[in-house]
């Protein structure tokens, strides 16, 4: 199985995605996470440090890809999670598709895919141009990361129409959205009924993932010391287990960035507030 990871930038995509990968590890898979994003982060909370990236020891070996060892790109990280960082090209110039392409071909050379249960894509931030799509090509399911807010749902809809794009000639099913860092949920419950999508989970905010983040460590390494965290750990799960299911997933129709602008900002400026009672129909109430 093969999932792509997307997201605004800054919603806590590689963070969410570490948490996944482990979560299905626990469930007894082995995982692959490949990081498609230039700061070459995805995985520092798996390894807890930045490993060397695929682009680099290609270059290093003058893109011989036979003299590439499985050693050389794959670091082993918590829980068992092998980890990949595409890297990226020089700021300003080249494709991050084209580094996901090379990626993609020196690790089927090494056979890499067909020792793995699941392999997890996290891409960079919400650039969404073709090339940076381009780990829908081998995905089965993508999840979008987002909060209860206006940018992050504008980006996810545009993630979604990348999905709808890329599934017309694709196996790709949107296994639909998971909420980050978010109190209510209002918000996203609005975009779904404008665009059908499930929602996978929404986590609330929570400080200790940030500082899990800092400290290079994933939620489950975290409890292992502190069990009052084992219930953040209880929604990664609870998404491995529903990605486990092989949802059916959907193919979204995403709504026209006008449309879901007026929309969302709408409702940020007419919100709907419970009608007031007055103090006659309390009266009627209380009698009753």
């Amino acid at each position: 199985m093969k999932l792509a990871v997307y997201g605004k930038g800054g919603i806590g995509k590689s963070t969410t995605s570490c948490n996944i990968s482990v979560a299905l590890a626990k469930r007894g898979k082995k995982v692959l996470q490949i990081g498609c994003d230039p700061k070459h982060d995805s995985t520092f909370t798996l390894t807890g440090f930045l490993i060397p990236t695929i682009i680099d020891t290609l270059q290093e070996k003058d893109y011989h890809y036979e003299d590439v060892w499985p050693e050389d790109v794959i670091y082993k990280g918590y829980g068992g999670v092998d980890c990949v960082e595409a890297g990226g090209p020089p700021a300003g110039a080249g494709c991050g598709g084209y580094v996901v392409g090379e990626t993609v071909k020196l690790l089927k050379e090494l056979n890499a895919f067909d020792e793995y249960d699941v392999i997890l894509f996290d891409v960079l931030g919400d650039v969404v141009c073709g090339g940076f799509a381009a780990p829908l090509n081998y995905a089965d399911y993508c999840m979008i990361v987002t909060d209860n807010g206006f940018d992050a749902l504008f980006a996810a809809n545009r993630i979604a129409a990348s999905v709808r794009e890329k599934a017309r000639t694709h196996p790709l099913r949107l296994a639909g959205l998971i909420g980050n860092r978010t109190a209510k949920r209002d918000l996203i419950e609005k975009y779904v009924e404008s665009v059908p999508m499930p929602v996978l989970e929404v986590l609330p905010l929570i400080e200790d993932i940030r500082v899990s983040r800092v400290k290079g460590k994933t939620m489950f390494e975290m409890a292992e010391s502190d069990p009052s965290l084992d219930y953040v750990c209880d929604y990664y799960l609870s998404i491995a287990d529903q990605i486990l299911s092989r949802p059916e997933g959907v193919v979204p129709n995403d709504a026209p960035d006008r449309e879901l602008f007026s929309l969302l900002s709408d409702f940020y400026l007419n919100p709907s507030k419970p009608p007031v009672n007055n103090a006659e129909e309390e009266l009627d109430l209380m009698i009753v």
